[in-house]
C-alpha cells in the first residue's frame, strides 16, 4: 500500500498517535507532512509506503484554518490548555463587526512573526517549550509568513469570543497570530480552537474521521478506499520520459540532461534536482 491518505484529526490526540494508529493498520512505514498540536483538529495527511520519500514535495503548501479566538484573557501557552495568567474588560466597541473586520485585514501581507515560547522550534539545540517549562529566558528568531487572506466568521459578544478563516504560509503560529490581533483590538486574548480546513490542495472534505468506524478493520478499508496514489498526486506536475539506456544510467546515479522547449537544459540525478541553467 503507497500513496496518501487525508485524516480528518480529532483533537485531544497528537499526529505522531494518528501515524502509530495507520503504521498499525497497513504494516507499512508511515509519516506525515506537519504537527497539529493535541489541542487542534483537521487536515493530516499521511503518507504510507513509498509515499514518504515524496514528504519534502508536501511540507511547504500554504494551509487554511478556522480560529476561535478568546477576548480578555491570556494564557501562558497562548491556547485553551494554558495557564490564565491576565484578564481584562472588553469594551463593547472592540467587538464591533467594522472594528473587527478592519483589524483582521491589517494584518494581510507579508510580515514577520515571534513564534509562542510553547512551540517545539528548536533553539541551540532544545526546543522552546524545554527552556518555557524550566523557566529559562531565550531569545525567539523571528520568522518570515505572509497571510493571504482573513474573513471573519461569526462575533460572540456574550463569550467575547471572535470566529474567523485565515489562508497563510507554512509557518505560521495562529496562537501568535491570535495574541497579536488581540494587541491591535487593544485587549488581550489565547486561541480557544483551531480546525485546520486545507493544505495544499488536500481539503477537509476529502478527509477520514477515524472515530465514525466501529473497529479497525472498517477502517482500514476505508483508508484503501480513499488512498491517493503517488501517479494521481503528481499527474500534473512535468514530465520527462527516458528511454532504457536512460533510465538504466539515472537508477545508477548518473546525470540525466533534458532540454525545455524554451531552449533551457534540466540536469537531474537521482533523488534531487542539481540545478537549472541557461544552456542555449
Amino acid at each position: 500500500m503507497d500513496g496518501i491518505i487525508i485524516i480528518n484529526k480529532p483533537q485531544n490526540c497528537t499526529s505522531h498517535d494518528i501515524v502509530y494508529k495507520i503504521k498499525k493498520l497497513t504494516n507499512q512505514k508511515v509519516g506525515h507532512t506537519g504537527t497539529l498540536d493535541p489541542l487542534a483538529e483537521g487536515v493530516l495527511p499521511i503518507l504510507v509506503g513509498k509515499a514518504t520519500r515524496c514528504s519534502k514535495y508536501l511540507i511547504n503548501h500554504n494551509k487554511k484554518y478556522i480560529v476561535k479566538l478568546k477576548l480578555g484573557v491570556k494564557t501562558d501557552t497562548l491556547d485553551e490548555e494554558g495557564k490564565i495568567i491576565e484578564k481584562k474588560n472588553v469594551d463593547s466597541k472592540i467587538m464591533d463587526k467594522t472594528n473587527i473586520e478592519n483589524t483582521l485585514e491589517l494584518f494581510i501581507g507579508k510580515q514577520t512573526q515571534i513564534p509562542p515560547i510553547y512551540s517545539a522550534i528548536k533553539v541551540n539545540g532544545k526546543k522552546l517549550y524545554e527552556y518555557a517549562r524550566k523557566g529559562q529566558k531565550v531569545e525567539i528568531p523571528k520568522r518570515e509568513i505572509e497571510i493571504y487572506e482573513m474573513t471573519l466568521l461569526n462575533i460572540d459578544k456574550k463569550e467575547n469570543i471572535i470566529e474567523f478563516k485565515v489562508y497563510c504560509s507554512k509557518g505560521t503560529y495562529i496562537r501568535t497570530l491570535c495574541e497579536d490581533i488581540a494587541k491591535k483590538l487593544g485587549t488581550i486574548g489565547y486561541m480557544k480552537n483551531l480546525k485546520r480546513v486545507q493544505v495544499g490542495n488536500f481539503c477537509i472534505e476529502q478527509s477520514i474521521n477515524i472515530q465514525e468506524f466501529e473497529n479497525d478493520l472498517e477502517l482500514k478499508k476505508e483508508i484503501e478506499k480513499n488512498l491517493i496514489n503517488l501517479e494521481k498526486f503528481f499527474a500534473d506536475r512535468s514530465k520527462i520520459e527516458l528511454n532504457n539506456k536512460k533510465i538504466s544510467k539515472f537508477l545508477n546515479g548518473g546525470k540525466i540532461i533534458v532540454e525545455k522547449e524554451n531552449g533551457v537544459y534540466s540536469v537531474f540525478e537521482r533523488k534531487q534536482v542539481y540545478w537549472n541553467r541557461d544552456c542555449k
